[in-house]
């Protein structure tokens, strides 16, 4: 008997385990119901069909000839539509990426340093670029409107960009490389202190939406204030302000509408506006100058009748007149830059960056009189004295009572010699220093014994005047280190017997100012001098020989020196700058150090015997009434020869001296280029610069 097995079940398609679920009782079984379709899939299927359509199927059917290669309507307008989106996201991306850089172009913002003369008119220039920033407000209303109608009528509406300008820009761009045109005020801002003159589309493109965030961010007037200061305007320079001093010579508050138009046309390229250059160039001038005021009128800012009134072309000036450097006005400048640092405490840095106004102290009439007076002298020690004329040296400077510097002769051109003359440490006073021995004396008295107490002096002390004293100690005669007596000499060898100080000033003898130095005590008379306004460094080594004039002043210290006993006693340093702005806005600067250098009475005595010495030299030269001392100084090897003296309370020195500067700074003799005791030259330039002595 066999088994009958039961048949096997085909397996499962999901090849799962089954297990069953019993029924409960009064209950339906229930069953999932279907998840509805997600917003994108009925989208998805709502434009399917058109979708479908757009989709290109080539060759279309339905079309004979080239139609069947074209696309449909829809298609295009689907592809326009695409662009339009992608570009839109991809603008809004690189406008959210793009920053306004932080840092200027340094170029772009440097500006050059302008000096004045004392009087407020314009002396010199320097830096690498012409440009003076102006503030919007000092800037005329037409000067404005002359500009924006050239440049960018729609300055204040537009969003900083031109779509128009921009697509024709681009256009030239990929058509020609070149991508000038299409910038409004904003865009061409933007080149000028963020970016730079590259000719590329990436850099186009930044350009334009920089333009847009700072436009947003930025006012209009400050966007046009410093447009205005920074674009190029021709002929070296950079800014409004310099482009009508370098067209027309003024100031850009003093230009007119005619003139302003010009300047404006010069925005598009003064290459080709400057009607200097060329004819063609007038011609363009004329036609875009003649547009501009049209333009203007047509905008609303000029009307008609004032429009009629222009109808002959500003022509500019033929060249340049801003003030360059060069000659006399270089060492001017070096004096004055190098003052204004240190007074202003001013970096090199920053003070190359510019944008400085130097109000000197120099006097342009004392200056041209001065260099005049050394000029004649130079080309007359050419004739008289041709050989050692070649090495002559003529420094100079005149300082007033207060301090100020008002003229100085450098050298014959700052070009050709850069070492300034009248700053120079090179030559012996000789007996020029005399007057600061006397009022070493005269103010803190004489010792005659060693560390016993000072014995006053007074200008009718009487020393002995012959030549070749022996110079004495409290101890008994000075030895040189060599072993021998150390004695003093006269000009010319000449005696003079006794004699009081006062006679010894007003005679220029020597011995008794070199007894007296030794009586004072050399580190006191090197106090006073320097109290009075001698440098240190040029004081030298305290020996007998100080007393004689060894210590090396320049011109420009010793007329300070001479002007502390104008100003009864009191010294005030030498300086060159009275005032500095930036921009318009004051920079603090740090008031020249005044000190009493010696009494008012010792002051006075000096300027007595000073002023008898004058008198006696030069009886005829100046009136009666006039205020006026000096005297010459001589050294006893004939290295320089020297002239100081004051009239009124203006002091003023004139060294001569010989020196080959392409060998060595060794002073030489002067050979006669200094003149004769009879006819020196040293007084000849004093006088002529000092002129009237009244």
């Amino acid at each position: 008997m066999q088994l009958k097995l039961p048949e096997p079940q085909e397996p499962d398609a999901t090849m799962q385990l089954r297990a069953a679920v019993p029924e409960v009782s009064g209950q339906r079984t229930s069953r999932r119901k279907p998840v509805p379709p997600s917003a994108f899939a009925r989208a998805t299927a709502r434009f399917a069909p058109y979708a479908r359509k757009l989709r290109p199927v080539y060759p279309r059917p339905g079309r004979i000839g080239w139609r069947r290669w074209m696309p449909s309507w829809r298609q295009w307008l689907g592809a326009v539509l695409t662009s339009l989106g992608l570009g839109g996201a991809f603008l809004a991306v690189a406008y959210a990426m793009t920053d306004i850089p932080e840092n200027l172009n340094s170029y772009a913002t440097q500006q050059d340093n302008v000096y004045f003369w004392s009087d407020g008119t314009p002396m010199a220039r320097t830096g690498w670029v012409q440009r003076q920033a102006m503030p919007l407000k000092d800037i005329p209303q037409q000067v404005r409107w002359a500009v924006l109608a050239a440049e960018n009528e729609s300055f204040y509406s537009d969003p900083g960009i031109s779509m128009k300008g921009i697509t024709r820009a681009l256009w030239r761009t990929a058509g020609e490389g070149d991508t000038q045109g299409g910038s409004t005020i904003t865009q061409q801002y933007v080149k000028n202190v963020y970016l730079g003159q590259e000719k590329t589309f990436s850099r186009k493109f930044t350009e334009a939406m920089i333009a847009l965030k700072l436009d947003n961010k930025m006012p209009k007037d400050k966007i046009l204030e410093g447009y205005l200061n920074t674009s190029w305007f021709g002929r070296g320079t950079y800014g409004i302000q310099r482009a009508a001093q370098a067209y027309y010579g003024k100031d850009v508050s003093q230009l007119d509408v005619s003139e302003a138009a010009f300047l404006a046309s010069l925005l598009k390229g003064a290459g080709l506006y400057d009607p200097t250059l060329s004819a063609a160039n007038h011609q363009r001038a004329v036609e875009r100058w003649e547009w501009i005021l049209d333009r203007m009128v047509k905008t609303g800012k000029l009307s008609p009748k004032e429009r009629a009134k222009y109808t002959s072309f500003p022509d500019p000036l033929k060249s340049n007149p801003l003030h360059e450097t060069g000659q006399q006005s270089d060492y001017l400048v070096e004096l004055a830059s190098k003052y204004a640092k240190t007074a202003a405490r001013l970096s090199d840095k920053k003070f190359d960056l510019g944008g400085y106004q130097i109000y000197t102290t120099f006097d342009r009439k004392r200056e041209d009189a001065l260099t005049e007076a050394v000029t004649k002298a130079r080309e007359q020690a050419r004739k008289d004295h041709p050989g050692p004329a070649k090495t002559a040296h003529y420094g100079a400077a005149s300082v007033a009572a207060d301090g100020r510097i008002l003229a100085v002769y450098g050298g014959p051109d700052h070009r050709k010699q850069g070492f300034n003359e009248s700053n120079a440490s090179t030559v012996p006073a000789g007996s020029a220093f005399q007057p600061f021995v006397y009022a070493a004396g005269l103010e803190h008295g004489v010792h005659r014994t060693r560390n016993g107490p000072a014995t006053p002096v007074s200008p009718k002390s009487v020393y002995d005047g012959d030549d070749a004293v022996p110079v004495t100690t409290p101890e008994g005669p000075y030895w040189d280190r060599s072993g021998k007596k150390v004695a003093a000499h006269n000009d010319g060898g000449k005696s003079y017997g006794k004699i009081t100080l006062h006679q010894a000033l007003v005679q220029s003898v020597n011995t008794p100012f070199m007894q007296l130095g030794m009586d004072t005590g050399l580190p006191t008379l090197r106090a006073t001098a320097q109290a009075a306004g001698l440098l240190p460094s040029s004081m030298g080594p305290q020996v007998p020989a100080m007393s004689q004039g060894s210590a090396t002043p320049s011109a420009i210290r010793m007329a300070s020196g001479y002007a502390t006993f104008a100003a009864d006693g009191t010294h005030t340093e030498p300086y060159s700058v009275r005032r500095i702005t930036r921009n318009g806005s004051p920079v603090a600067l740090k008031a020249a150090e005044t000190r009493r250098a010696v009494g008012v009475t010792t002051a006075r005595q000096v300027t007595e015997a000073l002023t008898e010495s004058f008198r006696t030299a030069h009886p005829d030269a100046a009136p009666g009434t006039a205020r006026v001392a000096g005297k010459a100084g001589t050294t006893h090897n004939d290295t320089a020869s020297w002239y100081v003296g004051t009239a009124k309370d203006v002091s003023t020195a004139v060294a001569v001296y010989r020196m080959d500067l392409s060998k060595s700074l060794e002073p030489q003799p002067l050979k006669g280029v200094a003149g004769t005791s009879a006819g020196a030259v040293p007084y000849d330039i004093w006088s002529s610069a000092m002129s009237p002595l009244g």
